[in-house]
């Protein structure tokens, strides 16, 4: 799936070659596929539910993920997501291409779907894959930016019939990301705060600000593109993220550092525990090395305990370039699961 024969300098649209009209898969088993509508967000989550359930059953995606990105403007579910139904009207499988609103830098277009449990190991989700990597291709090809282009796909540690097909597809493992967890019965330590910093807890009016944060925090982490201000209104004003157990370090009315977490019971169903997701740690660019990034995560490990929690979990880069593994093991996080990222780059 790599093409790149003229170089990044050269436009998309000139290096990258893609079907004019693509037509839905076929499969026998498989009644009729579509592209999707708001009115199929109950259809598309309920394959990806219970895919979730198989493939890491720690964890379901929330519907309102599903939901959510149905009001994003950059995002044609019509024409970028593909649902299949049996002759019986059931949701069996589903496929979406999304290309990242950002373009300062690269071109990014990342996908994701999946075939229900009970209808695997014939071959759909081959099928799937192949309509989602040529729709892919005709989403960097409509494009005349001189940029990087490049298709990623997450796949979590032990999903092996999606390894395999990732891998016929072309794409390549380039990186792991770890899950952490962290008991709250065991005490959480409490650093020095220093004169010039203060800790607060998530207040609106800080939401602008943080979106800055994050976007600074992360420029030079894998993958990683600006978060654009609807996104960020969708994660900030979504229905799980806890500001009373998210954490701002403040210096001069500017924001340093940052932990955001959430709380989505129905996690505490598939992991066996009340948790709460510590979704953004960041330190601004300016002020690494300074001790910022322990302060904040205990004062969230902190008020997730008096929340009478009983974990906290996070997933980390395994190569994080600001040393966050060690960071979060002497914190008293442990590894439990891994996801690898495959991408195709043009």
């Amino acid at each position: 799936m790599t093409e790149t024969p003229d170089g990044p300098d050269t436009p998309l649209s000139a290096r990258v070659s893609a079907p004019e009209r693509l037509p839905h898969p076929a499969h026998p088993d498989v009644a009729v596929w579509r592209g999707a509508t708001v009115d199929d967000v109950d259809a598309i989550h309920a394959v990806i539910a219970a895919a979730d359930r198989v493939d890491h059953p720690t964890w379901v995606t929330p519907r309102e993920d599903v939901a959510d990105t149905f009001a994003l403007p950059d995002v044609d579910h019509l024409a970028d997501t593909v649902l299949g139904f049996t002759a019986d009207g059931d949701p069996i499988a589903v496929g979406s291409v999304m290309r990242h609103p950002d373009t300062s830098a690269t071109l990014k277009v990342h996908l994701d779907g999946a075939v229900h449990p009970r209808w695997r190991r014939r071959g759909i989700g081959g099928r799937l894959l192949a309509w989602q990597s040529e729709r892919a291709r005709q989403v960097l090809a409509a494009s005349d930016l001189a940029l990087p282009g490049e298709v990623h796909l997450y796949v979590h540690d032990g999903n092996d019939g999606a390894v395999v097909l990732a891998e016929r597809a072309g794409m390549t493992t380039e990186r792991w990301f770890t899950t952490m967890e962290r008991d709250m019965s065991r005490p959480v330590p409490e650093p020095d705060v220093p004169d010039r910093v203060s800790l607060h807890a998530f207040d609106p009016m800080w939401d602008e600000a943080a979106r800055a944060a994050r976007n600074d925090a992360f420029r030079d982490h894998w993958g990683s593109l600006p978060t654009p201000p609807e996104r960020w209104a969708q994660f900030t004003g979504g229905a799980f993220l806890r500001r009373d157990l998210s954490t701002l370090a403040v210096v001069e009315d500017r924001i340093v550092a940052f932990c955001l977490a959430s709380v989505n019971e129905d996690d505490w169903v598939t992991l066996g525990v009340s948790n709460s997701y510590i979704d953004l740690i960041g330190v601004v660019r300016d002020h690494r090395g300074e001790g910022l990034a322990p302060l904040v995560i205990s004062r969230t490990l902190r008020a997730i305990a008096a929340a009478g929690l009983e974990r906290a979990v996070l997933d980390v880069d395994t190569a994080s370039p600001t040393g966050a593994n060690a960071l979060y093991e002497r914190l008293g996080f442990t590894p439990t699961e891994r996801d690898r990222v495959f991408v195709s780059r043009f």
